[in-house]
């Protein structure tokens, strides 16, 4: 359970500081049989910094109740 708390943790705080993904795609343009011409198309993925937060408190509430049951 700690293990799985602080993964958690760590990716909250990474998708607090970090708001925005870019990845490439290759698409054709244009396909005259045997002549192909593709080009790299941009995407974005972007999320809000308040399901970072989010994904912190989970992983606190993880990482809390771990210990708490270790501890009885």
């Amino acid at each position: 359970m700690k293990a799985t708390g602080i993964t958690l943790l760590v990716i909250g705080l990474l998708m607090t500081i970090v708001t925005t993904f870019k990845f490439f795609t290759k698409e054709k343009v244009v396909d005259l049989g045997k002549v192909e011409i593709t080009a790299n198309k941009a995407h974005d993925f972007s999320w809000s910094p308040i399901i970072g937060v989010g994904v912190m408190c989970i992983g606190g509430i993880v990482l809390w109740s771990g210990s708490r049951k270790q501890s009885l």
